[in-house]
Formats: C-alpha cells, structure tokens, sequence
C-alpha cells in the first residue's frame, strides 16, 4: 500500500499538535490547582503585619496580611471595566500610609458606575484617622484588557490598569511592590466579593479534553482515509 506523504505528515502534524495542546491545558489546571491549594494555607495562616520594611513580592503574595495606618484619599485611582454580577463598575485603589512610615496600595473593592454619567463617581465614605486593614497581598489590583495604554495613562482618576512601580514614579510614594486586595470591613459602602485567582480550572480540562478529542479523530480519519485508499488500490481494474 502506497502511502501519500503530504496528507500523511498534515495529519501527524495535526495529531502531534492537538495532544500537545491538551497536555498544555492538563498542566494549567494543575498549576491552578496547586495554587489554589497554596492560597487556602496562606489564608488559615495568621495575618503578617506589613511594615515599611520593603517586602519582595515572592515572598508575600497570596499571604494574609494586616497593616495599620491611614488611607491617602487624595491619590485613589478608579479601575474602570471591572463588572460585579453582569454590572459594570470600578476598582477603588488607593495608597495607605502605613504607621511606621511607608505606603502600599490597596484595592478597597467594587463600587458600581453610575449610569447615568460614566465619569461620576458613585458615593462612598474613606475612613479618617489610623486604622487597620486585612486583606490578601496581590501582584497588582487586577488587570484588564486594554488596546495599548488606553486608560493607565498617568494622573488619570479613571485607568483601564494601575502598575504598582509606575504609580510609585508618578506620586513619589515608596510603595511595597505588592497590592492589598482588602478583605475587612469598614462600613464605606464597598463591594468585596473577589473572584478566586484559580477560576477556570473545569475550562481547563475541558479544553483539554476538546484538544485530544480531535487529535484522536484525526488518528480516525487518517486510518479510515489510509484502509479506503488501501480497497482502491486493490480494487480490480485498478
């Protein structure tokens, strides 16, 4: 039996690639998983006090963390695109001055846009005085897709994305390199219902499983192409 080598190397190809896709994804999900587990021993772990001793992001993030201070009103930034339940709204960030000395950023939670006018502000209250703050240390305060620099352009009130060291540069504030997405309450009329960071892990296997599905029919139709062509080459007359 003759065997046509273009067709032959587009469906090894077309096999080789696909289980390779589907091992990339398997991976994934084990990555999110182990993340995922990673996090929840975090979160049973005492809180860290922050302090303004500079802390390396690998050593701090996803750790429950506690810091006591006052929040700089004046530089919040308002991360527009970030929907809560189907409804658009914003990120609410704003710089916290620690009480040793120091500053760190923290996403406060959602507020809802007004929808009336996209550049209004929704009420909310900014507690005055020292106080203290729980949260998860985060890399950033969430990140949005954005076509170039779209809304991060500096002394912006509304950004589409907020770089902690570029927002340092900007305010001249020694910021830690890590965000507080914050977790406790303080009565300012701020949404906190964070979406878990190891979300998709059933899309995941899903895609995975998706991947092979079709490398094992191409496996099919390259055998089934192969035994057609094997009867027409034996066919009499032929």
């Amino acid at each position: 039996m003759k065997i046509r080598l273009v067709p032959a190397l587009l469906i090894l190809l077309v096999i080789v690639v696909t289980v390779r896709l589907g091992f990339w994804q398997r991976d994934r999900a084990h990555q999110k998983e182990a993340l995922e587990a990673r996090i929840t021993q975090f979160e049973n772990a005492p809180a860290q006090p922050v302090s303004a001793a500079p802390v390396e992001l690998k050593d701090i993030e996803f750790h429950h963390v506690k810091a006591r201070g006052s929040f700089v009103a004046d530089k919040v930034v308002y991360l527009d695109n970030r929907p809560y339940n189907d409804q658009p709204g914003f990120y609410v960030v704003m710089p916290f001055k620690l009480a040793d000395g120091g500053y760190v950023l923290v996403n406060r939670g959602w507020l809802p846009r007004n929808m009336n006018n996209r550049e209004t502000i929704a009420p909310y209250t900014t507690p005055q005085g020292e106080i203290e703050i729980e949260g998860i240390a985060r890399a950033d305060a969430s990140r949005a897709f954005e076509l170039g620099q779209g809304g991060s352009a500096e002394h912006q009130l509304i950004r589409q994305n907020l770089d902690t060291a570029a927002y340092a540069a900007e305010t001249g504030l020694p910021l830690q390199s890590f965000v507080i997405q914050q977790l406790s309450d303080d009565g300012d009329q701020l949404v906190r219902d964070w979406p878990a960071p190891t979300n998709g892990v059933e899309r995941n296997y899903g895609y995975m499983f998706q991947w092979w599905g079709m490398a094992a029919a191409a496996l099919v139709f390259g055998l089934y192409a192969a035994r057609r062509a094997a009867k027409k080459e034996h066919a009499p007359g032929v």
